[in-house]
């Protein structure tokens, strides 16, 4: 069994060799722009990466802590499920102050939020309180995505867009993979304590990350100008150029919870020598690659043919798990899953931004983002209960058919026509839906 210094040893190797191989320095878009956008994009990431490592060093060591306190299967889904409450119960509001009071406050909440929670896994040990404090985490996600990709938008250039949100959204597996090394090294040892203090560090030092940060003052003068239009849940669900998207994310939120919730338990039930936040390091460093590649080129294809990629991509990743029994298996899968998921979130980002007005923005990115949260809200608590009856594999056959069925959904309803979203996902025909 590999000792603590050799199982953070190893993800740290692979994540600088990784990082020299990774063509990250052709930022060339981002020396075009204004120095006060550079900075403000530059104070951004860092706040976003913080963020994620600060969520990230949980992911492979909450299921492991509470089933080490005597937490059986079901209530451990039940508890990692409640983080997707905070995220649904608030996604609407903080969309609708994104747009009326600003990103930054918004943001600011997020940060907060994310450094305040991890001190009561620390206090409580009853189901019914770790189930606060989950849904309580989950407001960290509902607020911050949403400012943060809020932000992002407005700070491209509209020709640019895509290759600026895939960039920055590079925060996310890197700090994906930062912090699962960091929790996988300490686990190992059992310093559960110092895991939780990591996590609220990093969140206290992303909210005053957060908190130097100019928002820009075009989109809030232009609110101020203009009457805020009146948007509702229902119109951008059912509007089918915001509503696809919403359903696209909503039937991957299954595997993707899944992923998230039950994998390190699964690798545990058999007995292999492999490190659970190895996995995540593995699919971070693909999704990082993903991101750094695709953002520029859907600018120039569209986003259709990558998000279609990327839904084939993430299906088979799923596949690759639930037949999974050896090391290369979970190695394989985390790749497909990392450049499945490293394509598809910026990239509807990207396409949602397209299809929506810059005053209504925030209140689109948080209702289309909820498809993904409400997936992941029903995934963990669902398969929580099931799992004792289909085992590990048997849930994720059941994702991989949720997965598949996202293709054939963007596949017809992608675009205006069946021809033109068969065009769209070959980038063959424009987004018809496209309005900025």
């Amino acid at each position: 069994m590999n000792c603590p210094y050799n199982v953070l040893l190893q993800q740290t190797n692979l994540f600088k060799v990784f990082l020299t191989k990774t063509p990250i320095s052709k930022m060339k878009t981002l020396n075009q722009l204004e120095p006060q956008q550079r900075q403000d994009l530059l104070v951004l990431f860092i706040t976003g990466l913080l963020f994620w490592t600060s969520i990230a060093v949980l992911l492979p060591t909450l299921p492991a802590y509470l089933d080490a306190i005597g937490i059986n299967q079901q209530q451990i889904g039940l508890i990692i499920g409640a983080f997707a409450i905070g995220l649904l119960a608030t996604r609407p509001i903080v969309g609708k102050l994104a747009d009326t009071r600003g990103r930054k406050v918004v943001l600011l909440i997020g940060t907060a939020v994310v450094a305040i929670a991890p001190l009561g896994y620390l206090t409580v040990t009853s189901i019914p309180w770790l189930m606060v404090i989950r849904a309580f985490h989950g407001i960290s996600i509902a607020a911050f995505a949403t400012a943060y990709s809020a932000l992002v938008v407005d700070l491209a250039p509209p020709k640019q867009r895509g290759e600026i949100i895939g960039l920055m959204s590079l925060t996310n597996p890197l700090g994906v993979a930062i912090g699962p090394a960091i929790g996988g090294y300490l686990q190992v040892g059992g310093m559960y304590s110092a895991i939780f203090w990591i996590s609220v560090i990093t969140g206290a030092i992303s909210f005053i990350s957060a908190n130097r940060l100019h928002e820009p003052r075009t989109k809030i003068e232009q609110q101020e100008i203009e009457p805020l239009a009146k948007i509702s849940m229902w119109k951008i669900l059912t509007n089918p150029a915001l509503g696809i998207p919403a359903l696209i994310l909503l039937l991957i939120g299954f595997p993707f919870g899944a992923i998230h919730t039950f994998l390190p338990l699964y690798i545990n039930t058999i007995h292999i020598n492999f490190n659970p936040g190895l996995f995540y390091t593995i699919a971070a460093m693909a999704s990082f690659s993903a991101r750094s590649l695709m953002g520029s080129r859907s600018d120039r294809y569209g986003r259709g043919i990558f998000i279609a990629g990327s839904l084939c991509c993430y299906t088979a990743g799923v596949a690759c798990l639930a037949t999974a029994n050896s090391e290369l298996s979970f190695i394989f899968g985390a790749i497909l899953e990392g450049l499945g998921s490293g394509t598809l979130i910026p990239m509807t980002v990207a396409l949602v931004s397209d299809r929506s007005l810059p005053h209504q923005r925030g209140q689109v990115l948080s209702i289309c983002l909820t498809g993904l949260d409400l997936g992941i809200a029903i995934a963990a608590p669902v398969f929580g209960l099931v799992v004792k009856d289909l085992g590990y594999p048997g849930i994720f056959t059941i994702g991989t058919g949720m997965a598949a069925s996202a293709i054939v959904v963007f596949l017809i309803w992608g675009n205006r026509s069946l021809r033109h979203s068969i065009g769209f996902c070959l980038a063959r025909d424009r987004d018809v839906y496209r309005q900025s």
